[in-house]
């Protein structure tokens, strides 16, 4: 079976539009990358439903949410890329302490839609450079905070287009990662936060957001924190050990480590995925070999 000639024609029979050979370089923070054999991006849940019923158990796939925390390989991705619409952005209150967003809703816009409606808890979410979705597939967090501590239900799509809704009681979340099926897509969440003055919640924003630009890189081509901190083997950070092993001049091509924080790897130009690649197997094994521990990817590889 041709899958990409089915695909073709299913774009025709329901006027669905979707792109073949499409480049995913533009579509991730790194800047880096070849394209996607077949590119989906699904405007409304039916084409999505759709889509999944006709293909989901037939396809290698991908979900492409903001692009900030992924790696893709210059060879591209062998498979479909598929990215939520606008549609799935939508932001709502369902009470006074409870949001629903949209897992293609950014982190950011979130945290301001709860500072608006005087919700506080959601703060580290304008911290955070992704979607909704990302989020939750990593277990995303920052200053103390993770999604698991957010959330009370996820409600997805499975590879046979049924809907789920997911109680967050019954996720078993880790230091960014879970449990659940890895080909599960995100449609949207519930978000808890609790009551809280709007100027209160603004200055506890503002606050973190400082925080951040002080020690974190802005306004370049980076993937964030390219590994986990390696909490079972040792007290100390990631950015630490890079700082205390790695030289901070060590490049790749355009391939670099951060000067203002050493686990996030930078884009200085036209970096390759074969030089950035390069990088961090040399961060990890020069670590490995110094102190014995050893480095889990944070980014995730595509391709």
């Amino acid at each position: 079976m041709n899958i990409e000639k089915d695909i073709e024609q299913f774009s025709s029979n329901f006027n669905i539009n979707i792109n073949f050979n499409y480049s995913l370089k533009s579509l991730n923070w790194f800047n880096i990358g070849g394209k996607a054999k077949v590119f989906f991006k699904a405007e409304t849940l039916n084409d999505l439903s759709k889509f999944m019923r006709f293909f989901g158990n037939k396809i290698n796939f991908f979900i492409l949410g903001a692009g900030s925390n992924i790696l893709v390989k210059d060879s591209g991705f062998d498979g479909v890329a598929i990215k939520l619409g606008k549609s799935f952005s939508n932001i709502s209150l369902l009470n006074d302490e409870t949001i629903i967003a949209g897992s293609a809703a950014l982190d950011h816009k979130v945290s301001n839609f709860a500072k608006d409606n005087d919700i506080g808890g959601l703060e580290f979410l304008s911290c955070i450079p992704g979607s909704i979705g990302g989020g939750i597939h990593m277990n995303s967090g920052c200053y103390g905070t993770e999604f698991k501590d957010i959330l009370l239900s996820v409600q997805a799509i499975d590879t046979n287009g049924n809907i789920l809704t997911i109680p967050a009681s019954t996720i078993n979340f880790e230091y960014r990662k879970n449990n659940l099926a890895k080909d599960l897509i995100f449609l949207s969440a519930s978000l808890k936060g609790h009551k809280k003055g709007k100027k209160d919640v603004e200055k506890k924003i503002n606050f973190l957001r400082e925080k951040k630009s002080l020690t974190q890189p802005s306004q370049i081509k980076t993937g964030g924190s390219t590994f986990k901190n390696p909490k079972n083997q040792t007290q100390k950070k990631v950015w630490e050990l890079i700082n205390e092993i790695i030289p901070k001049n060590k490049i790749f091509g355009d391939a670099a480590i951060s000067d203002k924080h050493s686990n996030f790897f930078v884009n200085k130009k036209n970096a390759t995925y074969g030089q950035m690649k390069k990088l961090i197997d040399y961060v990890r094994s020069e670590i490995e070999k110094e102190t014995g521990i050893k480095l889990d990817l944070e980014i995730e590889i595509i391709g």
